[in-house]
């Protein structure tokens, strides 16, 4: 007897339907999975056969053939076994109630029977609903993450046996929608910007970086608060919306990093990958194509600590991120597209020592050293960082002041208001910040008075800019002016984005 069941798997971060026929025949009992399974996937066949028996359900001592279609694309991952084995129970007769064929079927199974967690449920299901399918039956511990969606009937199941007695009549409630707001007030971060002493320049040029979504590069002598004052981005910008929170999750949960008790990512990601990192991990790739750092930062940040210490070759790679904010996985036998609109921060010492430019201070490099040191950094990967700013040590008077700095409420309300702002200006251009404007947008939000055309055109033939980098200025221009609330951009404006410019010029002297 033949059986067919529904069940969904991922390319990337988009689900397609596979559908799990299961063949009974009469003839020596045999076992045949086809349709492009990766081992994961055949291993099913112990799975469920162990499953099954310690479930107290007959596994049919027949010839056996699985074919999971279409047979042209690679399945991975082992959440087939549920399908599998619901399609072996129908196929046999165990279950005669033709209602599983209105659901999708999702799940790894225990050889005692129990349903285990799988990665990539959301994006499973999120898919699977674009494709109008409305009715899943899933593992218990992905109920969480399932439960954002709404539309959808979702049936968490802790066993195998569960399953079948709901086929078979048994009433079991769907799984609750959970609201995204109530669970966003239960997580916060742990730093706070008011716990920066000093600093003024490098939080004026976070809080610009963060208003328009620019990348910063931090350039200062060890202890001098890079590392605190980049952790503190997150808390200063504005909340995730629940659009943005899915974008995330569905990340997390492809690469098996979601917490399954919270089920949803309700606070912007910061990573931080070690200088070690190699390039699949930072970029994606590997066998399966899984997202990379990049991916994972995705509306969060990226923090670099010691740029310079990290290979060339990697730095290299995330010129393509930064440009696009997708990043493009090509692999031999897949070639994966993930989305990666991350803030760069990056951090770095002036030179060997750390001391070079520092007023407390000696430095004991020589200029070739720190020439060498610095030019780690290729030209083409600087002109993508909008905002290079130096952080000197902090003095004891500011470390011990009794003066509180501003908190990070107080300032995420002020990049708030300007994202506001651009959000009603590009609210007819597809994009949502400053930092996203092309240069059709450029000639329309940034049109400069003559004051201004000077002082930029003054600023290329002295700096020896880029076309790239002289739009970067503009862009960051344009948001500088969004703080001060003026309609159009003023020479003070591009002065200010002048000085967040070339400091990879000055220490290359």
């Amino acid at each position: 007897m033949l059986a067919k069941v529904k069940s969904y798997a991922l390319d990337g971060l988009v689900g397609y339907r596979v559908d799990t026929e299961v063949d009974i025949n009469s003839g020596l009992p045999g076992y045949e999975l086809v349709g492009l399974a990766s081992t994961a996937t055949k291993e099913s066949k112990e799975r469920v056969r162990s499953a099954m028996k310690n479930s107290g359900l007959l596994y049919p001592m027949k010839r056996i053939t699985v074919n999971l279609a279409p047979a042209d694309t690679k399945k991975e991952g082992s959440g087939f076994d549920l399908p599998i084995a619901i399609g072996l129970l129908a196929a046999s007769e165990q279950i005669v109630n033709k209602k599983y064929k209105d659901f999708v079927f999702i799940g790894e199974l225990g050889l005692d029977g129990k349903l285990r967690h799988v990665n990539g449920i959301m994006p499973l299901l999120l898919s699977a609903y674009q494709d109008g399918e409305t009715r899943f039956v899933i593992p218990s511990q992905n109920a969480k993450e399932a439960s954002f969606i709404e539309g959808i009937e979702v049936y968490a199941m802790d066993r195998l046996s569960d399953v079948v007695a709901f086929l078979s009549g048994v009433d079991y409630n769907p799984v609750p929608i959970s609201s995204f707001a109530s669970t966003c007030k239960v997580h916060g971060y742990g730093v706070d910007f008011c716990n920066v002493k000093g600093q003024s320049v490098a939080k004026r040029a976070l809080e610009i970086a963060v208003s328009g979504g620019h990348n910063v590069l931090m350039i200062g002598p060890p202890g001098a608060g890079k590392t605190m004052l980049a952790k503190c981005v997150p808390t200063i910008m504005p909340d995730m919306n629940f659009q943005e929170a899915v974008e995330v999750t569905k990340i997390h949960s492809v690469s098996g990093i979601l917490d399954p008790g919270v089920g949803i990512v309700t606070t912007r990601p910061f990573r931080t990958p070690h200088h070690t990192t190699t390039v699949p991990t930072l970029v994606g790739g590997g066998n399966k194509a899984t997202p990379g750092e990049v991916s994972l930062a995705h509306n969060g940040v990226l923090f670099l600590d010691e740029m310079p210490e990290y290979s060339r070759r990697a730095l290299e790679t995330l010129r393509q991120p930064l440009e696009d904010r997708r990043v493009t996985v090509a692999r031999v036998a897949r070639t994966v597209e993930y989305p990666s609109n991350f803030m760069l921060i990056a951090s770095m010492n002036p030179c060997p020592c750390g001391n070079y430019g520092s007023k407390t201070q000696v430095c004991k490099c020589s200029p070739q050293q720190i020439h060498n040191y610095v030019s780690k950094l290729s030209g083409p990967l600087l002109d993508r960082i909008d905002l290079q700013i130096e952080v000197d040590s902090v003095l004891y008077e500011e470390f011990r002041g009794k003066e509180k700095p501003e908190t990070s409420a107080e300032v995420k309300a002020r990049i708030n208001r300007v994202r506001a702002i651009q959000a009603e200006r590009f609210k007819d251009d597809g994009i949502r910040i400053n930092a996203e404007m092309e240069a059709n947008h450029l000639e329309k939000y940034c049109t400069l008075d003559q004051a201004g055309e000077r002082l930029l055109q003054k600023a290329f033939d002295k700096l020896n800019l880029s076309a790239r980098g002289t739009t970067r200025i503009l862009k960051v221009a344009r948001t500088i002016a969004d703080i001060d609330g003026s309609q159009n951009i003023e020479s003070k404006h591009i002065a200010e984005a002048i000085q967040y410019r070339g400091l990879d010029r000055k220490y290359n002297r």
